[in-house]
């Protein structure tokens, strides 16, 4: 068969193309099509007909052991959909009626065109924006595959609007259930399968198996390592290709390495600017390759750049607390930076949970009568998690109840555990796009340099990270005047005068730009606040250097709510670095001439990156 033959459908279906599309016409059939009696049978005994069914399901995928679905709440997804059905009936008919009168519909079509009628029509189901499952060109010009593809996405369609219409759940609830069931929508695609995907049967018949047999093996291998491969593991190192930019370890403790970077001007900004980044990745997603280094940058720009490198605990720091991140980590590092340097002021940076660490050291600063930061950015930040999107359903009670246990077990949090729960916030992109490649195409995952850092994670240290999430995600205290002490000092938002430079990204699965914004209306700095918001997501819209060139908005203009700052928005092409930099400048003082890295007391130890982020 041609690649043409293949792609423009010119032959027959062949009996296990038939047998699969009559297996996902029955799935569909027997879902949708069948309420009356399936309502009856899940009202006697809910439980037991989803559970027993769901389970048997998922327990027979070998991709059960790699991707965590949660057989329970899948099962108590379907079961509110199908009991608020059997509660709301009228509402429950309607749907079954439109989605039958699209059904009927598209098995017409899809029957016509295998008789040869390929009039245009106008497709019944079409992916969403940014969906790349359905790419390939058989998947719409393919009459069978095209039918598989509309059926499937039907199905989906409907039943997430039926979750979305389920009564008497709060938004918590709405968003827990509509979240798993699109876990499992997502995991039956028939991408996923072997004879419902036309790339892995192109490739099956081209190879003759071997992409089967690649792919099995591809699975024993990462069933033996307990998770996915998602990249060529071997083709990143930091130090080799990774984290260049040439600079010095200056100081050292239990806690953190600070490294200094070398000048690469002969005047620079005399007030240094400080990196705190999240402790629960390694700090060189800030200096990736040269090209995307956004460290580089900086210090191509004139700026005297320090980083915080966070060490990656073991059982033996179980006891390392909040108040030490704070003492051991940027307080230690700010009195380094200004006895090196001989500035009296430093201008911080907090990325993510850096970010959230950073909005608890300035009031305990404010507190202290120390007035070294005049300035504070915030990259994708959270102090008020009232609004956390998708990575709240991961962080209840019980879930913490259980990840306290994993850590008490083991004196730390496994980085496996946060990765995992990263990963199911973009599943298609992150985890199925991988498992159709690996193992159905049986193709090794190709080298990209953000995903090895994805994969180089950092374990959490137990009591420090209890305190984290039972004040932030559980109890939302930031926001709450003296909630939280750090070394016995009232921890208040509103103590916070410094200007700022707040940062969110448009399709940030982590922190929702919303939640971003928040730091500008939380803080008590008269409006001398300026908030960025980039394209791209959590990662790729920070780490976005002018030669990406996406867009980014700014208002000038007064706001009641972050809505109304995106409503009266201004769009801007290209990178916010050069925004960013422009403000900085502004607020670093004159320029002096540069200095040779450290000092006396704090004499160069190591060279960039340093021996911690080389830590497994």
């Amino acid at each position: 068969m041609s690649d043409t033959q293949f792609g423009q459908s010119q032959i027959a279906p062949n009996q296990e193309m038939m047998q699969a599309m009559t297996a996902w016409s029955k799935m569909f059939e027997n879902t949708m099509m069948r309420p009356a009696a399936t309502a009856n049978v899940i009202a006697s005994n809910p439980s037991d007909v989803w559970g027993k069914m769901i389970d048997q399901m998922w327990q027979a995928n070998p991709y059960s052991k790699l991707f965590p679905l949660d057989p329970a709440e899948i099962t108590h997804s379907f079961q509110q959909i199908w009991l608020d059905a059997i509660n709301n009936p009228a509402r429950f008919w309607a749907s079954y009626n439109e989605f039958w009168l699209n059904y009927s519909q598209l098995l017409t079509t899809a029957t016509l065109k295998f008789w040869g009628y390929n009039q245009p029509t106008t497709p019944i189901a079409t992916p969403d924006k940014g969906d790349k499952r359905f790419a390939a060109p058989d998947w719409q010009q393919n009459p069978l595959f095209d039918a598989i593809k509309q059926g499937y996405l039907l199905a989906a369609t409907t039943l997430l609007k039926s979750a979305g219409e389920v009564k008497g759940l709060d938004a918590r609830q709405q968003q827990k259930l509509t979240f798993y069931l699109r876990q499992f929508l997502d995991a039956i695609s028939p991408t996923n399968f072997t004879f419902t995907n036309p790339q892995v049967i192109h490739e099956t018949l081209q190879s003759g198996g071997q992409n089967l047999v690649d792919g099995i093996n591809h699975l024993m291998r990462d069933v033996r390592a307990g998770q996915i491969k998602m990249t060529d593991t071997e083709a990143f190192a930091p130090g080799r290709n990774l984290a260049l930019t040439p600079g010095q370890v200056v100081y050292r403790n239990q806690l953190i390495e600070l490294i200094q970077y070398q000048a690469t001007t002969n005047q620079v900004q005399s007030v240094p600017i400080l990196f705190m980044p999240p402790w629960i990745n390694k700090f060189y997603i800030l200096d990736m390759q040269p090209e995307n280094s956004l460290i580089k940058y900086l210090v191509d720009q004139g700026f005297v750049v320090f980083v915080v490198s966070w060490k990656n605990p073991d059982a033996s720091m179980e006891h390392i607390t909040f108040d030490d991140y704070l003492t051991l980590g940027p307080l230690a590092a700010m009195e380094v930076i200004k006895e090196i340097t001989g500035s009296p002021k430093i201008n911080p940076v907090g990325y993510c949970i850096g970010g959230t660490l950073l909005s608890m050291t300035l009031p305990y600063l404010h507190e202290m009568g120390d007035h070294t930061c005049d300035t504070a950015t915030f990259f994708v930040a959270l102090q008020d998690f009232s609004e956390v999107g998708d990575t709240g359903i991961f962080i209840d009670e019980p879930q913490v109840t259980y990840i306290e246990g994993q850590m008490l077990e083991r004196g730390y949090l496994d980085s496996h555990s946060m990765a995992t729960m990263f990963n199911m916030l973009r599943a298609n992109d992150l985890i199925w796009s991988n498992v159709v490649n690996n193992y159905l195409l049986g193709k090794e995952p190709a080298a990209f340099d953000l995903l090895y850092w994805n994969n180089d994670g950092t374990r959490m240290a137990r009591e420090a990270h209890s305190f984290y999430l039972h004040n932030t995600y559980l109890e939302n205290n930031l926001v709450k005047p003296g909630h939280v002490h750090l070394k016995g000092v009232p921890i208040d938002l509103g103590q916070i005068h410094q200007d700022i430079y707040a940062v969110g990204t448009q399709q940030d699965h982590i922190v929702p730009w919303q939640s971003a914004w928040r730091i500008t209306q939380l803080a008590n700095n008269e409006g001398r606040s300026r908030f960025i918001l980039g394209g791209s997501g959590h990662i790729a819209g920070v780490i976005n250097p002018p030669s990406k060139g996406r867009n980014y908005w700014t208002n000038e203009k007064p706001v009641a709510n972050a809505a109304q700052w995106f409503e009266s928005a201004e769009a801007h092409k290209g990178s916010w670095w050069p925004d960013w930099v422009a403000w900085l400048k502004a607020r670093s003082g004159e320029t002096v001439s540069a200095r040779d890295l450290g000092s006396e007391k704090y004499p160069p130890l190591a060279l960039a990156p340093g021996t911690y982020v080389l830590e497994k």
